[in-house]
């Protein structure tokens, strides 16, 4: 049992933090071609690893090499590595490891989630290694959406030996890492940080915020939790790139719509139809293969570890919108097809009035001379 008079600054943590920085570059990558390129430093990624008698795997496992360590102006050095995946996004991952109390991982959480710009400092790392991997790249994007995720990894904790330990003990300090925050958090909201926790065994345990997350796990059983942080950060990456694309179509359509109602409006609806069609048919391959790219296989716990990762970074609010865009595109597809498909029949109508018209005309002049 924990000692009850081991306050906070004598508890004495290990582990690490890692910076999670994703980047969609592209609609897609051909893996065996950025092999290729890359051959001489690029190794596979290992397939996910859990304790329990079920596992995850990928589907198309991504490409991974070492990236140069990153310096801050603090003078902190982070070791990362950089993964590739087939679905165009593009994860660079930097390590610090760590020991000291609660007091010193809680300044270190409310600094590296406020004040440090690990995003603009990744992205010129990104730029320099997709120069040589540009061949393969599937259609490369200029302007790319980015995530980034901070997880507290702490493998050992001395005076704590179970979940309800460390919840009773620091369950404040765990709420203050999560949210970034070195003030001391309302119990109501300590408890609602808390509420999205998760544990396999009785001495491990994940709490999952909007923009950071706890782990208390060795090296290997963490390994599994924080791989699927990182997917879900990921198809929160893509389907914010999807909402953004379906936004900026829907409103050239929009604008297309306002335009008139002439005939020449009426062609050029026909192609934008059928390029509103195309991209939801893109859409739709997109986001299927991005779903597919990580398989659960009779691992009850990573799935459920998955669905709570991705509702507390907003993966089902942002599939939402994107699903209620799809539909309102697909409406507006059947109504500009249906538009065009009565101004098609209007013209060939008219057109056979036209004939009928000239026909009599001749005729009747034919009588008359």
């Amino acid at each position: 049992m924990p000692d009850p008079g081991l306050q906070a600054a004598e508890v004495m943590l290990r582990g690490s933090v890692l910076v999670l920085l994703q980047f969609d570059v592209c609609e897609a990558i051909r893996l065996d071609r950025l092999r290729e390129l890359i051959r001489a430093n690029a190794v596979e990624s290992p397939g996910l690893k859990h304790p329990a008698a079920g596992y995850v795997r990928y589907e198309r496992p991504p490409v991974v090499e070492p990236v140069e360590s990153l310096v801050l102006e603090s003078g902190e050095q982070l070791h990362g590595e950089i993964k590739y995946y087939d679905y165009g996004v593009l994860s660079v991952i930097f390590e610090l490891s760590i020991a000291g109390n609660w007091d010193k991982l809680t300044k270190l959480a409310s600094r590296w989630v406020w004040e440090v710009d690990f995003a603009a400092q990744a992205a010129e790392i990104v730029r320099r290694r997709l120069e040589r991997a540009a061949a393969a790249l599937v259609k490369p994007y200029k302007n790319w959406l980015s995530e980034d995720y901070l997880i507290f990894h702490v493998r050992e904790i001395n005076g704590s030996t179970s979940v309800m330990d460390l919840i009773q003990q620091h369950g404040s300090n765990i709420a203050q890492v999560v949210r970034g925050d070195t003030g001391k958090l309302a119990e109501s909201e300590c408890n609602e940080v808390l509420q999205s926790r998760i544990s396999y065994y009785a001495n491990d345990l994940a709490v999952i915020g909007w923009n950071a997350a706890f782990i208390y796990d060795s090296t290997t059983g963490a390994e599994t939790s924080i791989q699927l942080l990182e997917y879900a950060n990921s198809q929160l990456l893509e389907f914010r790139h999807y909402d953004d694309l379906l936004t900026k179509e829907l409103e050239r359509v929009y604008t297309l719509l306002d335009e008139g109602t002439g005939m020449l409006a009426q062609w050029r609806l026909a192609r934008s139809a059928t390029q509103l069609h195309t991209m939801l048919l893109d859409v739709a391959e997109l986001t299927e293969h991005a779903d597919n790219a990580i398989k659960f296989l009779s691992d009850m716990f990573s799935a459920r570890f998955y669905k709570l990762a991705a509702m507390k970074v907003g993966v089902p609010d942002y599939k939402d919108l994107v699903t209620q865009k799809v539909r309102t595109a697909e409406e507006l597809y059947r109504f500009m097809v249906d538009q065009f498909n009565q101004s098609r029949a209007f013209f060939m109508e008219l057109t056979v009035v036209v004939i009928l018209v000239i026909e009599l005309v001749y005729l009747f002049r034919g009588r008359l001379f």
